[in-house]
């Protein structure tokens, strides 16, 4: 399970980078704003949910890591609620709250993965 969570913290990693560029860049590029921008950033985020879950579950087979590690999970889970719950609030700006928050989370999975 451990090297599960290892791997799946990779693919945290690139979904972020790649959906947080591409949302970033949409700001400023309508062409490209495809239909595929939005699920795709969704299913970034059900990947971090899927991580941070796998990683209750392997905390719970004995494995321990610093609290940092546990932190920034914790934080990338209520990133991705924060992020979500602005996005009426901001709608001439949705795509840099959403590629500027996956960068955050793709950050945050990083600073996790080298504690």
């Amino acid at each position: 399970m451990s090297g599960l969570h290892t791997a799946l913290a990779w693919v945290v990693v690139v979904t972020g980078l790649v959906t947080g560029a591409w949302a970033v860049g949409a700001h400023w590029k309508e062409q490209w704003r495809s239909s595929l921008l939005i699920p795709a950033i969704y299913a970034s985020w059900v990947v971090v949910v899927l991580q941070v879950t796998l990683g209750v579950v392997v905390l719970q087979s004995g494995v321990e890591a610093g609290q940092l590690h546990y932190f920034y999970g914790f934080l990338a889970m209520a990133a991705v609620a924060i992020i979500y719950s602005y996005r009426p609030q901001v709608p001439q700006w949705e795509f840099l709250l959403f590629g500027g928050g996956n960068l955050f989370i793709m950050g945050l999975a990083l600073r996790s993965i080298f504690l």
